[in-house]
């Protein structure tokens, strides 16, 4: 399992990012959230949507599960 945040700064899409603790672009303390321990990072945002629609996966650490933007509508479907 890898332990995720979320940054509280948004990136240059307006969106808020997920990353896992050994990401080269992990946010300093101070601006970033802990989510949790999950097994990938699109077990992480599907955690973190629904306080944070505009949250989206680093495309460095997270490359491969799940590189777009989710929406709450989309996870319904």
């Amino acid at each position: 399992m890898k332990f995720f945040y979320i940054s509280t700064i948004k990136n240059e899409n307006a969106s808020y990012e997920v990353h896992h603790r050994e990401c080269p672009f992990l946010p300093e303390a101070e601006k970033r959230e802990y989510i949790g321990a999950f097994n990938t990072g699109k077990e992480a945002l599907r955690k973190i949507i629904h306080a944070n629609p505009n949250a989206s996966l680093c495309k460095i650490c997270c490359t491969g599960e799940l590189n777009k933007r989710v929406t709450k509508d989309k996870d319904h479907k």
